[in-house]
């Protein structure tokens, strides 16, 4: 998975703490997670076509799931990545 977010900001490490959490609960040892700061990487923000902050993207397994916006609701994500249960 590749989170996007926009900075050093409390919003960007708040957001960046609780995918990390969210994923170490629910998918221990299964994911990776890389994290791109927009403006230390803008060609990636670029070609991802990546338009606000923070954009969750799930590469694998196909297709691609994309999420914007609050990443803070445990449920929402879990379901929109097909991880829920």
């Amino acid at each position: 998975m590749r989170l996007f977010v926009a900075g050093n900001s409390p919003r960007s490490n708040q957001t960046i703490q609780t995918i990390r959490q969210m994923c170490d609960e629910h998918i221990p040892g299964n994911y990776q997670l890389e994290i791109v700061d927009i403006y230390q990487q803008p060609a990636m923000a670029r070609q991802e076509q990546i338009l606000a902050t923070p954009t969750l993207i799930r590469q694998l397994p196909q297709p691609k799931k994309i999420l914007i916006g609050n990443l803070s609701q445990t449920d929402r994500v879990l379901n929109s990545l097909g991880l829920g249960s």
